[in-house]
């Protein structure tokens, strides 16, 4: 489910700020960008943000603005006295004029020269960056929630929808059924030819009793039921709606096939239409 969270803490000399955003993914996806000095405390951060966020891919940004001059790269002196004694007997040796402003820059790209300390963070900044991680994460987590009773919502009122167009389905059943009747008779009569009435009776009986979808409204109006009280009362119920949606399409196709009338074809359409849009906004749930 998409979310976005954010926070910040302020420490003498900095500013911690962390960014959090979340789109939909089956899985946890977590990707974490962060600076170098804060890297021993990656696995700290991803344990806060599982915690928290279950499934979705997930974009971890956390940023440092520092007030003082802070940096951990170091010139290793005697490297650097090093490659100028070489370099400066080696132009000498060969002959060739170059100043200090020519070598100088071209020494100072040359390995070992410039060596970066890995520095531990104090531990007052440590609890600060993983007080605003919890901080962005649970936002992000209370906007998901937000938007999850939105959806919740929306898809129990298109639960309502599909049940509202199988009731409309009943008044055409009884016309289906004579409908059927009157042109089997009409059929016979063409034929010209001597019927058994007791023997077409249970034959019409049979036919009639495979087109009658008593059975698929039940079994519909049971998933609706069992859908509602699903998406009410469990949390991570995403998964299990999706397969409650496959149940309720799988009898909507059943009345669909049945149908052998327009009316009800044009309301199976209908329950098809909310039932695809139920199925899309499941898969944002968790």
């Amino acid at each position: 489910m998409t979310g976005f969270g954010k926070s910040e803490a302020t420490l003498q000399n900095k500013k911690i700020s962390v960014e959090i955003r979340s789109l939909n993914s089956k899985q946890l996806d977590l990707g974490l960008r962060l600076p170098a000095v804060y890297r021993q405390s990656e696995y700290e951060i991803r344990n806060v943000i599982a915690r928290t966020i279950q499934r979705g891919k997930v974009d971890v940004f956390v940023n440092v603005e520092s007030q003082a001059v802070e940096t951990s790269a170091r010139i290793n002196r005697e490297v650097f006295r090093e490659y100028l004694r070489q370099m400066t007997d080696t132009l000498a040796f060969s002959g060739i004029d170059a100043d200090y402003d020519a070598i100088v820059p071209v020494i100072m790209r040359l390995p070992d020269v410039v060596a970066t300390e890995t520095e531990a963070i104090p531990e007052e900044e440590h609890a600060a960056l993983i007080a605003a991680v919890e901080a962005a994460a649970a936002q992000l987590d209370a906007f998901r929630a937000q938007e999850g009773a939105i959806l919740i919502a929306d898809l129990l009122r298109r639960v309502e929808l599909i049940e509202q167009y199988k009731e409309e389905v009943v008044p055409f059943e009884k016309a289906r059924t004579e409908t059927v009747k009157a042109r089997i008779l009409d059929n016979l009569s063409k034929l010209a030819v001597d019927v058994d009435r007791n023997r077409l009776e249970q034959e019409m009986i049979f036919y009639l009793e495979k087109l009658d979808i008593t059975e698929e409204k039940v079994r519909l109006t049971n998933h609706c039921n069992y859908f509602r009280e699903v998406a009410s009362a469990e949390e991570g119920a995403g998964r299990k709606l999706g397969f409650i949606a496959q149940e309720m399409g799988r009898e909507i196709n059943t009345m669909g096939s049945k149908a052998n009338e327009p009316n009800i074809q044009i309301l199976v359409v209908k329950m098809k239409d909310e039932l695809e849009k139920i199925k899309e906004q499941v898969l944002n749930i968790l």
